[in-house]
């Protein structure tokens, strides 16, 4: 008989995400044990529990998801658990990383705008795009060879991303652009196909003046769904709606798409105990499902 499909919630805030619970539970697994507050410290002994007390040709009924609303440490928390295991002796587990949703948003943002642009030579700008969902998606976007600009208001920052994502993506060709000024931000985005909003909540970073003025541009996608949008004239619930010639997906109508790609790796997980599920798998994975 087989084991119990346990998926173990690695989360850093001090109550581990009740969402993420109940989607891991939709999503298959049996049982669902959640640690919060987890510190890098912490992880070993965690990792230590799920691959010792298992077969190793069990452990695909064993997964770790790594949650948490702080990314960058969940990005740590990652690899302490990456470090844990030993697959030399088959013991390890598989991992899902998706500390705020924001894999699972940006490859469901990027899957968006690929039903209705080929993204290999697109030019893109994201808006905000220094967070975490916008350099994901910029991730994503450099890897189907696309020309990605990523906005910010300080262009230091945007330029240390762009930096950061070339060393992870050989031949990346993203550049840095400043959005202190309408002008600036109608520069960059005059001869753009694709706007992608991924900055804070509550701001818009985008007009509908501006918007309008960029002659090129076909398709629209805000991940904000808190007032004010961050791309004014684009509906929160917008899934592939056309307004002023240009194709509109808000948050809400992204969001769709991002629950079935969240539950098709919650499920992929116990298929194996030899996956890190991050940005670029999940996208992997999505390009299979019907979304």
């Amino acid at each position: 008989m087989e084991k119990r499909k346990i998926l173990i919630q690695i989360d850093s805030d001090p109550q581990p995400s009740v969402f993420d619970r109940i989607v891991a539970i939709d999503s298959g697994a049996d049982e669902v044990f959640s640690y919060g507050s987890v510190e890098p410290e912490h992880v070993r002994t965690i990792v230590h529990g799920a691959i010792f007390t298992r077969r190793p040709k069990d452990l695909k009924r064993t997964a770790l998801f790594i949650g948490g609303t702080n990314v960058a440490k969940g990005e740590r928390l990652l690899q302490e658990a990456g470090k844990s295991l030993i697959p030399q002796f088959g013991l390890r587990v598989s991992i899902l990383f998706d500390a705020n949703g924001a894999n699972t948003t940006a490859v469901a943002a990027v899957r968006a705008a690929a039903r209705h642009l080929p993204l290999q030579g697109v030019r893109c700008l994201l808006l905000g795009g220094t967070g975490p969902v916008g350099q994901r998606a910029a991730r994503l976007l450099a890897l189907q060879d696309a020309e990605v600009r990523i906005s910010s208001r300080d262009l230091a920052r945007a330029a240390s991303v762009c930096a950061e994502i070339r060393g992870r993506v050989a031949g990346g060709r993203l550049v840095p652009v400043q959005a202190l000024t309408t002008e600036q931000l109608t520069a960059s985005l005059q001869d753009c196909e694709l706007v992608m909003a991924t900055g804070a909540a509550g701001v818009q970073l985008l007009s509908a003046a501006t918007r309008k003025e960029a002659s090129n541009l076909r398709v629209a996608i805000d991940l904000n769904a808190v007032p004010p949008l961050g791309i004014a004239g684009v509906e929160v619930t917008d899934k592939g709606v056309e307004r002023d010639g240009v194709i509109c997906y808000g948050a809400i109508g992204v969001g769709d798409t991002k629950m079935k790609i969240h539950r098709a790796a919650i499920a992929r997980l116990f298929e194996s105990n030899d996956q890190v599920l991050d940005a670029e798998e999940i996208y992997e994975l999505a390009s299979t499902l019907t979304l």
